[in-house]
C-alpha cells in the first residue's frame, strides 16, 4: 500500500533538518524525511576523515534560530558539527519523522493525481503532494578511473568513505587530489606514513586559517548574556559577506589576497622548487579558496613528495606517474571531491509529460528558478540547488532562505486551494539570463581555470554570483505571478 504525505523530504543534513523545522514552525506536520543512512548528519556524518573541519566559522555555519554557545573552536571539527545536527534532530523531535535506511531511487509526477510518486530502494513507494530534495551537491564521491587500478593489490578509498580500519603507520601512501579534503587530512596522516606521495593536478590557493579555541569567558557570555552571540554572528556574517566583492568582477581585490597567500607559501615551504609546484597560475577564487595553517608545513616534510606529472597507470604495488617514475605504495586515497553539476543524474525524476530531469538538464543545461524550482516539475523543490552554493559565506544562510521559501510556496498553493504550482518557463528563463550575465563577469569564469563549479560545457551551474543578503531578499516571499497554480488537492 502506498503511503501518502503532504511533504516528502529527502536527506537529513542541514537542508533536510532545516526544512522539517520550518514545516513544524508553520504547523505543517504531515511530512516524512527519507534518509539512506542509519543516522542524521549528511556530509558531516559521511566525512569522518582525519582533520575534517568546517572552513566557515561555526558560529555562522549553524542555524540562526539554533545557536550553540559551546563551540570549542572558531572553526569546529567534524565530530562537533555532527553532534550539533544530532542535537537539533533530538530537540525538535524529528527522528520520529525520519525513515532511516530509505534510499530514494526515483520520483515521477502523476498528472492525474497531481502528486509525486517516490520510490525507494527495496521497492518502497510513497505519494507526496510536495517533494523537497535536501541532498545537496557534495554527497556522491568523485573517484577517477585510474588506468590499471583493478590490478592494485593494496587498499583504496575516498576521503568521504574513510577506511578507519587501515593502519597508516609506516605505510607508503599515495594521495590523489589536492582539494579541500586533502588539504585537511594530509597534515594529519603525513607524520604517520613512511612515505606520502601527493599527486597534484592543479594547486589550490590557500589562505591562513584564523582558527582559535573559543575562550571560556566567551562561551559564558554567549550563554548568559542575551544577544551577544547574535552580535558576534552578525559581525562574522558581514566580514565574510564583504569577500563577495572580490569574486564578482573586482580582480584587484583578489590579487591583494593572492599576495597574502604567496607569503603563506613562503612561510610554510623552504624549497623553491616545491614553492613553484604549489603556487597557482590562475586568479584566486576561480577554484574554491581553501584555508589551512598546517598543509604547507606537511608538504615540507622529508617523507612527503608532491608529484605534478599526473598518473599514467597503477600497478599491483605502485603508481606510475606521467614522467615514468614508479612510486611504490600500500594504499591510495582519493581526495578528489564530489560529483556536483551531475549529482542528480543518478536519480530517475520525471515531471510533466514524462520529462526526465536528467535528460532535460543534459540537453538544455541545468536551469532553475532561484535554484529552488524547475519548470515542468511541479511541487518539486531543491535546497542548495543549482547556483546557490557559495565561495565566500555560509551555505546554511542560503538553506534557511530556501526552506522558508518552500513553506511560503506550499502556503500559496493551500491558500488558493490548488494541488500544484509550477514555475512559469518565462520566469525561469529570465532568472537564468540574469544570473549567467553576472557569472560571466565573475572570477569563476574570468579567472583562468576549470573547476567543479562548471558543467561539461563550461557554464557555472554551482555558485551564487553576489551577496547572500540579496538572495535573502529575493526569497523572502514567493511571487504568485511566478507560478501557475492548478488542480484541487486529492
Amino acid at each position: 500500500m502506498t503511503e501518502r504525505f503532504k511533504v516528502v523530504i529527502v536527506g537529513t543534513g542541514f537542508s533536510g533538518l532545516g526544512q522539517a523545522i520550518q514545516l513544524e514552525k508553520a504547523g505543517i506536520r504531515d511530512y516524512v524525511i527519507l534518509e539512506k543512512a542509519d543516522e542524521v548528519g549528511g556530509t558531516w556524518r559521511d566525512n569522518s576523515y582525519p582533520g575534517c573541519a568546517c572552513d566557515v566559522q561555526s558560529h555562522m555555519y549553524s542555524f540562526s534560530y539554533e545557536q550553540n554557545p559551546d563551540w570549542s573552536r572558531s572553526f569546529s571539527p567534524q565530530p562537533e558539527i555532527f553532534d550539533y545536527l544530532k542535537g537539533v534532530a533530538d530537540k525538535y523531535r524529528l527522528r520520529e519523522r525520519i525513515r532511516f535506511g530509505a534510499e530514494i531511487t526515483g520520483a515521477h509526477w502523476d498528472a492525474g493525481e497531481r502528486r509525486w510518486t517516490v520510490t525507494t530502494k527495496g521497492g518502497g513507494e510513497l505519494s507526496a503532494q510536495f517533494l523537497v530534495s535536501g541532498v545537496g551537491g557534495l554527497h556522491i564521491p568523485s573517484i577517477p578511473k585510474l588506468p590499471g587500478i583493478e590490478k592494485f593489490a593494496g587498499q583504496t578509498w575516498h576521503s568521504a568513505q574513510w577506511n578507519h580500519e587501515f593502519d597508516l603507520r609506516g605505510k607508503r601512501v599515495a594521495v590523489v587530489g589536492t582539494g579541500a579534503s586533502a588539504v585537511q587530512f594530509v597534515p594529519q596522516i603525513a607524520p604517520e606514513t613512511a612515505e606520502l606521495t601527493l599527486f597534484q593536478r592543479t594547486p589550490p590557493w590557500i589562505m591562513p586559517k584564523p582558527d582559535h579555541p573559543m575562550p571560556g569567558w566567551a562561551k559564558q557570555l554567549f550563554r548568559y548574556v542575551p544577544g551577544t552571540q547574535r552580535l558576534y554572528r552578525n559581525a562574522l556574517y558581514w566580514l565574510l559577506e564583504a569577500r563577495a566583492i572580490g569574486f564578482n568582477g573586482h580582480p584587484k581585490l583578489m590579487h591583494a589576497a593572492e599576495s597574502i597567500a604567496r607569503r603563506h607559501i613562503a612561510k610554510g615551504i623552504s624549497d623553491p622548487k616545491l614553492r613553484r609546484k604549489v603556487t597557482p597560475d590562475y586568479t584566486m577564487g576561480c577554484k574554491r579558496v581553501l584555508i589551512s595553517n598546517d598543509y604547507y608545513p606537511a608538504l615540507n616534510r622529508p617523507n612527503v613528495d608532491v608529484v605534478t606529472d599526473g598518473v599514467r597507470e597503477v600497478r599491483e604495488h605502485s603508481v606510475v606517474d606521467e614522467a615514468g617514475v614508479e612510486h611504490e605504495v600500500d594504499a591510495i586515497i582519493y581526495g578528489t571531491g564530489f560529483h556536483v553539476t551531475d549529482a542528480l543524474e543518478y536519480l530517475d525524476i520525471t515531471g510533466v509529460e514524462g520529462r526526465s530531469l536528467a535528460k532535460t538538464w543534459a540537453t538544455d543545461g541545468i536551469r532553475t528558478h532561484k535554484g529552488i524550482t524547475v519548470a515542468g516539475f511541479p511541487n518539486l523543490f531543491f535546497l542548495l540547488g543549482p547556483n546557490t552554493a557559495l565561495g565566500h559565506n555560509s551555505v546554511v544562510f542560503m538553506i534557511e532562505s530556501q526552506s522558508r521559501y518552500v513553506v511560503d510556496a506550499i502556503k500559496l498553493a493551500d491558500s488558493h486551494g490548488a494541488a500544484a504550482l509550477d514555475v512559469r518557463p518565462s520566469v525561469q528563463d529570465e532568472f537564468q539570463r540574469e544570473i549567467q550575465d553576472k557569472l560571466v563577469k565573475g572570477v569563476w569564469t574570468q579567472g583562468g581555470c576549470t573547476s567543479w563549479y562548471l558543467d561539461a560545457k563550461g557554464v557555472n551551474r554551482t555558485i551564487w554570483p553576489g551577496f547572500t543578503w540579496k538572495y535573502w531578499l529575493e526569497t523572502r516571499r514567493v511571487e504568485p505571478s511566478d507560478y501557475e497554480l492548478s488542480g484541487r488537492p486529492s
